[in-house]
């Protein structure tokens, strides 16, 4: 039985295709799911798809245009096995950006497009030098950050934190002096280095919203586990 969240993919794909068809559309989100085959959890397919529904949300709102936000929330994560393989070494946001144009050129998708879904790509991630310039843009970074805060965004940290063989927590350890894709690379740390400041780097009004009742829920969430882990209470 197809989930609900596929449900909702699926039905947030129908709206507003008067160039791109939806079968234009279905066939690039297959090209897509290519790429997550050997996918970790907190980098899946179904990642992309909470990315893509939360777009639609934002993108109507911010009255963007939702066949470019589309393509863009498919393809913008095509390039995170590279960065995985390569301990982070490898940009998955540039890296995803080649891949997608790559991609697009197959098909019969205008070269001004092409361009404005790859700005999309190359500029969603929050530790990359590139700053998103088209509303397009600016949606797709909003809902890829606020995927990674809240209760999912918890999840997705722990789930990080397994893959690369990080601890559960120590209170011990000053995160601002730890490195990635190590022990130390704890859920916590993600919090500390990166999770905490994407409340105040909303780029949308409607993602900041969003990001001010996911980020409470977390800070409480953090706050007792720093309790817990000690045996306090």
């Amino acid at each position: 039985m197809q989930s609900l969240l596929s449900a909702n993919f699926c039905d947030n794909l129908r709206p507003n295709m008067s160039m791109i068809t939806m079968n234009l559309l279905n066939q690039i989100k297959e090209e897509a799911k290519f790429y997550f085959k050997d996918a970790k959890g907190s980098h899946d397919w179904r990642h992309t798809e909470r990315v893509f529904n939360l777009c639609i949300h934002i993108g109507k709102e911010e009255h963007a245009n939702l066949e470019v936000l589309k393509i863009a929330a498919i393809l913008h994560d095509i390039g995170r096995e590279y960065q995985d393989k390569t301990n982070g070494e490898v940009c998955h946001a540039e890296k995803g950006a080649l891949l997608a144009r790559e991609l697009l050129k197959k098909h019969t998708i205008d070269e001004k497009t092409i361009d404005r879904v790859i700005h999309c790509v190359e500029c969603h991630r929050f530790r990359g030098d590139r700053i998103p310039q088209s509303k397009e843009a600016k949606v797709l970074y909003d809902a890829d950050k606020l995927d990674s805060i809240g209760a999912v965004g918890i999840g997705r940290a722990f789930l990080f934190a397994g893959e690369v063989g990080a601890y559960l927590h120590s209170v011990d350890v000053d995160v601002e002096k730890t490195e990635p894709y190590t022990k130390e690379d704890t859920a916590y740390r993600e919090f500390v280095v990166k999770l905490r400041k994407i409340k105040d780097k909303m780029l949308t009004e409607k993602g900041r919203r969003i990001a001010e009742e996911r980020h409470a829920f977390m800070e409480e969430f953090f706050n007792r586990l720093n309790k817990e882990i000690d045996g306090n209470i």
